[in-house]
């Protein structure tokens, strides 16, 4: 660890994660934890390629992080 805080802040992610829903049109929503990052897809696939295309824009190249990490929510309820 570093005691220049400024450098760390800087550090390249190793992983962003994004929380992703069902949207109601169809297709997904798909919105970062920690970054101010949203975007959405057609279909699984098409998700995959926006939010790369959001990440590489939201980040320079090189501080752009290593594994993107797409965690399907699915809210549901149940009656009893």
């Amino acid at each position: 660890m570093t005691d220049n805080p400024s450098a760390e802040s800087r550090a390249r992610p190793v992983e962003i994660i994004f929380e992703v829903t069902e949207a109601i049109e169809g297709g997904y929503d798909a919105r970062a934890l920690g970054y101010s990052i949203y975007t959405q897809g057609e279909d699984w696939d098409d998700l995959k390629e926006m939010a790369r295309d959001a990440v590489l824009c939201h980040f320079d190249q090189d501080g752009a992080p290593r594994v993107i990490r797409l965690h399907l929510v699915r809210k549901e309820a149940i009656a009893i």
